[in-house]
């Protein structure tokens, strides 16, 4: 079973080891060149519209991007911030539960196409709907998860975009709120039951998807 989670706008500033990414095996290097390639031949102005910031920003993220490969990295589920990862709290679980989520979970990533969360990474910024990144990673990240048994996809719609489901071994979970029975996305407050989900199924060692039954939060719970 793998479960597809997003990564985090947000990055944390947090102490790098001494590991340049272009020494890791990081096996889709050669795609995510081909993006950094990309971004070398965007014009200044053009920038803001890529980053979604000011100027001055945009040329930061952009000089940060480009060298990525020269950059210090971290584990992806330390580099990550946000709301479903705060309430992921790696650094709460225990040893188990954190082989359990090194061993399901896989992070899509509009720079880095797939990765895991021990998968040492770099800072930088570039979303999925950006460039039309999800196209470029679709063939790729379509073949390396075609043999998958079960997927549980936990994605927002522009993710799910850059991969084509199985309809056969893909379930994915969205989370909705009943309101005078009329269900509607749960939004911003979705990311936090969608970071406990992913603990609870970790903490609980949760196989099949016959298990998920067990998982409530906040008046959140598996239908």
């Amino acid at each position: 079973m793998k479960i597809l989670i997003p990564p985090s706008e947000g990055k944390a500033k947090v102490k790098s080891l001494d590991i340049l990414f272009k020494d890791t095996n990081f096996i889709f290097s050669k795609y995510t060149q081909q993006i950094v390639d990309l971004l070398c031949l965007i014009e200044n102005e053009d920038l803001t519209s890529v980053y979604g910031t000011s100027q001055e920003k945009a040329i930061m993220f952009h000089r940060q991007n480009q060298d990525i490969f020269n950059s210090k990295c971290v584990p992806a589920i330390q580099r990550y911030t946000g709301v479903v990862y705060d309430h992921i709290d790696w650094h709460s679980l225990s040893k188990k539960s954190k082989q359990y989520i090194q061993k399901h979970v896989l992070i899509f990533s509009g720079l880095f196409g797939l990765l895991e969360p021990e998968t040492l990474i770099p800072d930088y910024k570039l979303k999925m709907n950006v460039l039309s990144l999800q196209h470029h990673w679709n063939p790729i990240l379509t073949e390396t998860l075609k043999n998958e048994k079960v997927i549980i996809d936990l994605l927002p719609q522009v993710h799910r975009k850059a991969y084509k489901p199985n309809k056969e071994n893909v379930i994915p979970v969205d989370f909705l709120i009943l309101n005078k029975g009329k269900k509607t996305a749960a939004g911003h407050f979705g990311k936090a039951v969608k970071g406990q989900f992913i603990k609870y199924l970790a903490e609980n060692n949760i196989q099949t998807i016959n298990d998920f039954s067990g998982f409530k939060y906040d008046g959140f719970e598996w239908d």
